[in-house]
């Protein structure tokens, strides 16, 4: 069976385009054709079932997967409800959650198998333009436009005819039907064939009385009334549909406009004023967050009026300062956001999702943290960084995306910088044009803005995981160490060896230092301190020191070294220094040298030899002028253990080295000696690093002391 399908639509609502697509459809149905009638009014809230009476189970969305399965033995009759004419009925959704569900790929195999199935499809096709229409459009024989006699109808219409022929679509596959044709008042129907580039398909004439009773009795017109002049004038288009030359092959609709060669969508939607939105999966994965550059100049004119009323209703940044506050502005916001998005675009917002989507990004940019608030709600994301309003970069699995979000401006990006530091006592201008601070949830922001920064603000934000991990994430999700590797480590924290983490920024050094942590006993004491707290230790003896930058004025500043030298009065076990960068290198080693052994901190560092190169130029830039060899001698005594740890190309994180200091050469230099090593051997085909842990045959020092404290570590993990 080779199906007509019939695509009934128009862009302005109350013209009867719902009641011409049942009672169409009533009619060919009655003559014994074998008709689908398919709601796919999305804006419609399920008008056309109750036009019926009736109560649909089953809609397209529900065996979309069927036909990707491509099953042999699907059949219509399994989902469609079937009025008591013998028409069956299917609408496109049940609810406005499943709209996205409904994509120009997966509606194809549909329409096809319809054309299969059925001698004619009708299709309700709503009042918006999208991409999913579009594809419905290039699938159908015939379209029929609805209208109503009067100038907005015929302007509606008029610009519809505009948007089709630009599209490409064949003229003489679009027709006009004219309901309520020569009612009072009306516009005369040669006046509107006249304004028209469509030939009048049929008219329909008014009969409000006949109509309202079929309506609310849920009957169409042509069985309730069949002798009505409204009944009539459907029963007559019956035979008119029957014609061949009245329909367009589907496929040489396609080829058309094909060869027509089609503008891109984006160039077409931003011809036209539509904002249009694809439904992507997985978009992310392509470093894609779909925000599409159009919506640019309206975003920034809702935003300017929000501000507006938000200040005339008294909204104060300090009222933002409480959460419960903010809940109930950002709520009011939204609504106040959606009745300026009706006014400015006149409803012609391709879907219910993008409407959201354009009222959630007003609103987080006016009261929220603008495009970074999608990017801190990935739990996939771990790092964001915005070069400049429109360039924001992400990091996902270990891998860079450049994204679509954008801020509006300049302007509003210092708003949002403003936003995350005033609650946090810091502040950002001319005369302090950089701040680096932690937001509540743990994670790491630092901004800069001009003159510092040539290209306008910058934002980086490292997110604190609320994923805790364990040493076991690390042997078998993440495959970042080997066993022997665990085990070696484990010993080490027990046996009180003093530990530095190295490794690149981003490598992962805090997070294998928190894991570490599980390794010390849950009767020590453990006093952390850092720069941005983001060590989360699974110890129930912990306290927590951070150092504090110094106020307006100048003043009030707390180093670590300040909190390194206030910890040693504070009877601790063991210290855990986040990150060594600076003079408290030495306050560290000094401490480490007088009974505080079992520390540990985290350096930035190339490999675990240049580990001790960096404490040598920390140690001298601190002002104590010490010769190499006191400061090797010193770091000889107090670092037992380097653990070196790099990231790779393909997002990956491993520990490429643990080392461990024996003591000094000849030359009073550090002397290391590699006891496990990653070697890699090759990347795979999806571009995955190859290699395996080793361990070199040295068998550490440390090992008696082990022995000696009742640690029992098999000796063979240190063979080759």
């Amino acid at each position: 069976m080779n199906g007509k399908t019939i695509t009934i639509f128009s862009n302005k609502g109350g013209v009867g385009k719902t009641f011409v697509a049942i009672n169409l459809g009533t009619a060919l149905a009655l003559t014994g054709r074998k008709v689908l009638l398919i709601d796919f009014d999305f804006q419609a809230g399920q008008d056309m079932a109750r036009m019926l009476n009736l109560s649909p189970r089953r809609a397209i969305v529900d065996f979309l997967p069927k036909l990707e399965e491509q099953e042999s033995n699907f059949v219509f009759e399994e989902y469609v409800t079937t009025h008591a004419c013998g028409l069956d009925f299917l609408p496109a959704v049940k609810n406005t959650r499943q709209i996205g569900h409904i994509t120009p790929e997966n509606i194809k195999p549909f329409l096809k198998k319809a054309a299969a199935d059925y001698e004619y499809i009708l299709i309700d096709a709503g009042k918006s333009f999208s991409e999913t229409l579009i594809t419905v459009l290039d699938y159908s024989n015939l379209i029929l436009l609805v209208a109503t006699p009067d100038i907005l109808a015929v302007y509606q219409i008029k610009w519809t005819l505009d948007v089709l022929q630009s599209l490409h679509f064949p003229l003489n596959m679009v027709k006009l039907i004219l309901n309520r044709s020569e009612s009072r008042g009306s516009v005369a129907w040669q006046e509107v064939r006249a304004a028209l580039t469509c030939e009048i398909f049929c008219h329909i004439p008014s009969d409000g009385r006949t109509v309202g009773m079929a309506l609310n009795r849920g009957v169409p017109c042509v069985i309730d009334s069949p002798k009505s002049k409204v009944a009539e004038s459907f029963i007559k288009m019956v035979p008119e549909l029957e014609k061949e030359d009245v329909y367009v092959v589907a496929t040489e609709v396609e080829r058309i406009r094909s060869s027509e060669g089609l503008a891109k969508p984006g160039e077409f939607w931003e011809k036209f004023g539509i904002t249009q939105q694809m439904v992507q999966n997985s978009s992310i994965e392509q470093g894609v967050y779909s925000q599409e550059d159009e919506v640019i100049a309206l975003k920034k004119k809702i935003h300017e009026r929000l501000v507006e009323r938000l200040n005339l209703d008294g909204v104060t940044t300090e009222s933002l300062m409480n959460p419960k506050a903010i809940l109930k502005v950002k709520q009011n916001a939204e609504k106040l956001v959606s009745n300026l998005l009706t006014e400015e675009t006149g409803g012609k917002l391709s879907s219910h999702e993008e409407r959201n989507r354009l009222v959630r990004d007003i609103v987080n940019e006016a009261l929220g943290l603008g495009p970074l608030e999608d990017f801190l709600a990935d739990p996939d994301v771990t790092d964001i960084m915005v070069n400049n309003k429109d360039e924001i970069y992400v990091e996902k699995k270990g891998k860079l995306f450049l994204t679509n979000k954008k801020f509006i401006s300049d302007d509003k990006m210092r708003s949002v910088i403003d936003r995350i530091i005033a609650p946090l006592g810091r502040r950002i201008d001319e005369s302090t044009p950089m701040v680096d601070a932690r937001l509540p949830d743990g994670s790491r922001i630092n901004a800069i803005i001009p003159p510092l920064s040539l290209g306008g603000p910058m934002i980086t934000i490292r997110k604190f995981g609320q994923e805790r991990l364990e040493i076991g994430d690390m042997l078998n999700k993440y495959n970042s160490l080997s066993q022997p590797m665990a085990d070696f480590l484990n010993a080490c924290v027990i046996c009180r060896r003093n530990i530095i983490v190295s490794g690149g920024t981003g490598a992962g050094k805090t997070t294998f230092l928190n894991v570490m942590s599980e390794f010390v006993p849950d009767n020590e004491r453990i006093i952390t301190i850092e720069d941005a707290a983001e060590l989360k230790l699974k110890k129930s003896h912990w306290a927590r020191l951070e150092a504090r930058p110094s106020n307006i004025e100048g003043k009030g500043q707390v180093t670590i070294r300040d909190l390194f030298i206030n910890s040693l009065r504070m009877r601790p076990d063991r210290i855990v220094i986040g990150e060594c960068r600076g003079p408290e290198v030495l306050d560290m080693l000094q401490a480490m040298n007088t009974g505080h052994d079992g520390s540990m901190t985290t350096l930035h560092a190339n490999s675990t030899r240049d580990v001790v190169v960096r404490m040598d130029s920390m140690v001298l830039l601190s002002g104590i002028e010490l010769p190499v060899r006191a400061i090797n001698e010193m770091i000889a005594s107090a670092i037992e253990i380097i653990v070196h740890i790099s990231r790779f190309s393909d997002g990956t994180r491993k520990v490429t080295g643990i080392s461990e200091v024996v003591g000094l050469d000849s030359d009073h230099q550090l002397e290391l000696k590699d006891v496990f090593l990653f070697k890699q051997k090759g990347m795979d085909e999806q571009g995955n690093v190859i290699g395996e842990f080793q361990s070199t045959g040295y068998v550490p020092q440390c090992y008696d002391d082990f022995t000696t404290r009742g640690i029992v570590l098999d000796k063979k993990i240190f063979s080759k």
